[in-house]
């Protein structure tokens, strides 16, 4: 197997992202005296409302808080598994190791733990988005109730400091509402990220060996259309293109140990050109007699898929990869030939 080497990853998980800090309380509702009105009467039935409604954002800043709290101890959990497993497999270990597969099983639960806890947050989110409509509300009241009738100077003083403080409410509300927004945006990105992160890492286990991170964290999610492959043996095929393989190799024995070479070239490949798609082609021997050939074009084109698969399990998305065929007189077994887009 000939594969140019092109450096290795550090392997390090990223760390997960920042969750907000602000905490969102809201000051206390102003007490005012009774001015026996109907219109004080009214004020004092929104100064009820406002109060209502500022209980309740204060019960979801407990939450909020809390859930933050969890989603912390949950994430520290998961890279610290993590963590150990990508240093047990640095160090070298036997394939499938128990040891492994159960820290594993533990990582892919504390990352469930975490997206039962991003289930949470957009929960809290519906109830702060009703939190929101309602204070809108509020405040469309105040402001209408200064045209009611029979109101006296101190009517219209206290409907002043409502106004204010319900306005105040509205603002606390709406970056309770966008700080939560952007945690869940942000965690589920992560989690995403890490469920590729724990694919590749089970073929780490698998094969014993510790490739990196996912791929997919280096490359977007998606890419312009693939054009067709030309036809296997074609002039104009791709492989043909007279264009420097980024990968070859070559099958010229039982379980070649193609896995590392292949994650590392890919890996800094997609850290260059992170748009990158990729054409993987599987090369028969031109000689032979037309059995042979046939034989050994199927041998090639299943070498090829089990590349496919490799590539697709360290996190490459499978729509950046083309497959074809094609013979070459230069091959003396053989081959799969990974070239970059």
């Amino acid at each position: 197997m000939s594969v140019p080497t092109l450096g290795t990853g550090t392997g390090a998980s990223p760390p997960p992202p920042a969750l907000g800090t602000t905490s969102f309380v809201p000051p206390s509702v102003t007490v005012a005296q009774p001015t026996g009105t109907f219109v004080g009467q009214k004020v004092a039935q929104l100064r009820g409302e406002l109060e209502t409604l500022q209980n309740n954002v204060r019960q979801r800043n407990d939450s909020l808080q809390e859930i933050r709290r969890t989603t912390t101890q949950n994430a520290q959990r998961y890279h610290g598994t993590v963590a150990a497993v990508n240093a047990r497999l640095q160090l070298g270990t036997t394939p499938g190791n128990p040891v492994l597969v159960r820290q594993w099983n533990t990582a892919q639960s504390e990352l469930d733990r975490i997206g039962v806890d991003i289930a949470a947050m957009n929960s809290l989110a519906n109830s702060v988005a009703a939190d929101s409509a309602m204070v809108s509300y509020l405040l469309e009241t105040t402001r209408a109730t200064y045209g009611l009738q029979g109101a006296i100077d101190e009517d219209h003083r206290q409907l002043a400091i409502l106004e204010d403080e319900t306005n105040r409410t509205l603002v606390l509300i709406d970056r309770l509402l966008n700080e939560l927004s952007e945690d869940i945006s942000r965690q589920t990105a992560y989690v995403g990220n890490e469920r590729r992160n724990l694919t590749a890492i089970s073929l780490a286990i698998k094969n014993g060996e510790y490739y990196g991170q996912s791929l997919s964290s280096r490359a977007y999610l998606s890419a312009a259309p693939l054009s067709s492959a030309a036809p296997s043996g074609s002039d104009s095929s791709f492989a043909a293109a007279n264009r420097r393989p980024l990968v070859v190799i070559r099958f010229d024995r039982a379980d070649v140990p193609y896995q590392q070479a292949l994650y590392n070239a890919v890996s800094r490949a997609l850290e260059r050109r992170p748009q990158a798609a990729f054409e993987l082609v599987a090369v028969t021997p031109s000689q032979g007699t037309a059995a042979e050939n046939a034989l050994n074009a199927s041998k090639a084109k299943r070498h090829a898929d089990d590349v496919l698969r490799t590539l697709t399990e360290m996190g490459l998305p499978a729509n950046r990869v083309n497959l074809s065929s094609t013979t070459s007189a230069e091959a003396a077994t053989n081959e799969v030939h990974i070239y970059v887009r």
